[in-house]
């Protein structure tokens, strides 16, 4: 993990739907629970290599129910559909604030790609084999 960049303020919104950070770079983000929740670093969302990750729909009114520091290095989000494993290093985070538009523009796409919607929680077609048909990537 880099050292170069550190933040200087994590904040939890009041309505748990955003969590605003500031970078002493200058750079300054509002990332939105449903971006962090479905850009989680976990094993679980990106799975072991790039062909694994999972595309989630259905995230639309996750909110973020705490924000636990990790060391000096990062902050692990519990999310209220209990999603708790991704652990948000700075970088990441950097990278998250730095990225949204296009980052969130590939997400849309890929969820039309798949049948899915960010409020839906089912898939438009049919679940895979192992799969609760939720989207969440879970099986």
């Amino acid at each position: 993990m880099s050292t170069e960049i550190w933040p200087t303020e994590i904040r939890l919104a009041a309505d748990r739907r955003s969590l605003d950070v500031a970078f002493d770079d200058g750079a300054r983000f509002a990332l939105p629970a449903e971006y962090l929740r479905v850009n989680s670093p976990s094993a679980e969302v990106q799975g072991h290599s790039p062909a694994e990750r999972k595309v989630i729909g259905g995230k639309r009114n996750v909110m973020i129910l705490a924000v636990e520091a990790i060391g000096n290095y990062a902050v692990k989000l519990r999310f209220d559909d209990m999603h708790d494993t991704g652990i948000y290093g700075w970088d990441y985070l950097h990278r998250l604030g730095r990225e949204h538009e296009p980052r969130w523009a590939t997400y849309l796409a890929e969820l039309a790609a798949r049948g899915l919607d960010r409020d839906s929680t089912r898939s438009a077609t049919a679940p895979a084999a192992g799969s609760c048909g939720s989207g969440c990537g879970c099986h």
